[in-house]
């Protein structure tokens, strides 16, 4: 056997929604890195569509299951110097503490601090001693608790299991009913965890991805996300470098991502995700002390090898040595905008309508010097390829009808014939918009399901509504638009970030085609 120092890294297992390829990513560059530090790298993953269990990527391969009895095995038979757990997402992460109960070595952020992100009580008082704001929540394991909570906090809520994959049973939750249905649910998903209680923000959600080699800390960039808070993060369009945050908006995520980095004591990679109100004031709503999606995705566009210095700070390299500085890296002189891809076609007992929950099976990227440029090649990306006139349905819920009203005008503007439901046309009409009235599905035909069905629709504006009865309604022609391949858009943001794309296609302007590495080259 070898005499070489070995490592073990973790993957994340079966590819699934909510973890997936990115993390295959991490562990291949774990690898490389690890490599390069002289070490003998270990991979344990049950993957067989990832290149970490290809026979050529690390020295040894162990393609078992991710659960302690089996990692623990390999571990008396390899006896490494540590394992990574930083790199596999969530499935990797929750092995930290029963490795760490074994006296296992975990390389990189210490278990300690692994439960001060994940532990809600401990995190919550880490928060207060760091004098950071997040949006006031509870942890309850009944349904009495529950509604005590929510009632304290005030509907709207964000409620979900602890410890899950993708935001799983996540949900904005609006009345006592809604709850009393929820929490039966929920227990069921997560018995041995609590169920979280949130205020819900509505606002702009930001995100970074630190790399901290326990003093010193690396942040890559700043995404913006497109969608507000509500859509996930894994489902929503974000933007590198920020188009819409103000300085001391980008200085205070810089600042609490530093602050955070050094009270949990990461060393590695971490991720952070804020809210933002109408206010400007900046809330912490999630910190995941491991890699995050995000990472491929900001390493390439900035050109910080995130994985690679991650896993030499784990091993007790410092940034500076590494050749980069403590804070904000210099942003790119170009804009990177990510957008999810989904498999609604394939999935079909899946609602096209984004939420708390995430449903996207894959993720692509625009990138360009022009915002609306770098956007509308996301879009074409991600299928939402809309001509530049046709016909549209606009069924729009109560509570987004004035904010909606500039938007849909704008449509009407660039040529767009548009229909739409009773109670939305009438708004529509009352506010100076034309739009010809269409009738639900329970109101008979011919009804807005036929107009999909006959191929007279070239795009779907549909917002979700709390009403149960309308959302069932809804899940229906939503469902239509998927198989009759019409872009359904159920955020208002995201049809707002379709114009500016549109926009900039209507105008006639040139859509170079260039590669990223020609990009990477240009002077911060």
């Amino acid at each position: 056997m070898s005499t070489q120092k070995r490592v073990l890294v973790l993957g994340s297992g079966p590819i699934r929604i909510g973890q997936g390829i990115e993390f295959d990513y991490c562990s291949v560059h774990s690898v490389w890195a690890l490599r390069e530090e002289g070490y003998e790298a270990i991979i344990v993953n049950n993957n067989p569509e990832t290149v970490s269990t290809d026979f050529d990527t690390s020295d040894d391969l162990f393609f078992e299951p991710l659960t302690e009895e089996d990692v623990l095995n390999i571990i008396d038979q390899v006896n490494p110097e540590g394992v990574v757990v930083q790199f596999g997402g969530q499935t990797a992460i929750n092995l930290a503490g029963p490795l760490h109960a074994e006296g296992v070595r975990i390389l990189g952020t210490s278990f300690r601090g692994i439960e001060l992100a994940e532990d809600r009580k401990l995190f919550d008082a880490l928060l207060e001693e760091l004098g950071i704001e997040r949006p006031k929540g509870r942890a309850v394991v009944s349904v009495e608790e529950a509604m005590d909570a929510a009632r304290a906090i005030g509907f709207p809520v964000l409620i979900r299991p602890s410890f899950v994959l993708g935001g799983r049973a996540m949900e904005i939750v609006y009345d006592e009913e809604h709850l009393l249905r929820y929490m039966t649910y929920a227990v069921d998903v997560s018995p041995k965890h609590p169920i979280l209680i949130d205020r819900y923000i509505l606002g702009k959600e930001v995100e970074v991805d630190c790399i901290s080699d326990g003093q010193d800390v690396l942040i890559p960039g700043i995404m913006e996300h497109i969608e507000r808070a509500g859509v996930h993060s894994g489902d929503s369009m974000s933007v590198y470098p920020p188009v819409a945050l103000s300085q001391q908006v980008k200085d205070t995520v810089v600042d609490y991502a530093i602050r955070l980095s050094r009270g949990i004591g990461v060393v590695g990679l971490m991720n952070i995700q804020f809210v933002v109100d109408e206010e400007d004031r900046v809330y912490v709503i999630e910190v995941n002390p491991r890699a995050s999606r995000t990472v491929p995705y900001m390493s390439k566009v900035t050109g910080v090898p995130m994985v690679n210095l991650a896993t030499k700070c784990s091993l007790g390299r410092t940034l500076k040595e590494l050749g980069f500085q403590h804070g904000l890296y210099p942003e790119r002189p170009y804009y990177a905008v990510k957008a999810p891809v989904f498999s609604f076609s394939k999935l079909t007992e899946v609602d096209v309508s984004l939420g708390p929950e995430m449903k996207s099976t894959g993720e692509i990227m625009g990138v360009d010097p022009l915002y609306p440029h770098a956007l509308y090649k996301a879009m074409v990306a991600s299928h939402i390829d809309v001509p530049l006139k046709g016909s549209m349905i606009a069924t729009i819920a109560d509570k987004d009808k004035a904010r909606a009203l500039p938007i849909i005008r704008k449509f009407v503007e660039l040529g767009f014939k548009l229909y739409a439901t009773r109670g939305t046309a009438l708004f529509l009409i009352q506010n100076g918009v034309d739009a010809q009235s269409v009738a639900k599905i329970s109101q008979g035909s011919p009804n807005i399901l036929d107009l999909i069905r006959n191929e007279k629709i070239d795009l779907l504006l549909n917002t979700l509504s709390p009403e149960k009865v309308v959302e069932q309604e809804g899940a229906r022609i939503r469902r239509a638009s998927v198989e009759h391949n019409v872009p359904c858009l159920t955020s208002l943001d995201t049809a707002d970030a379709l114009l500016i794309a549109m926009e900039a296609r209507r105008q006639g302007e040139n859509f170079a085609v260039r590669a990223l590495d020609e990009l990477l080259a240009l002077p911060s």
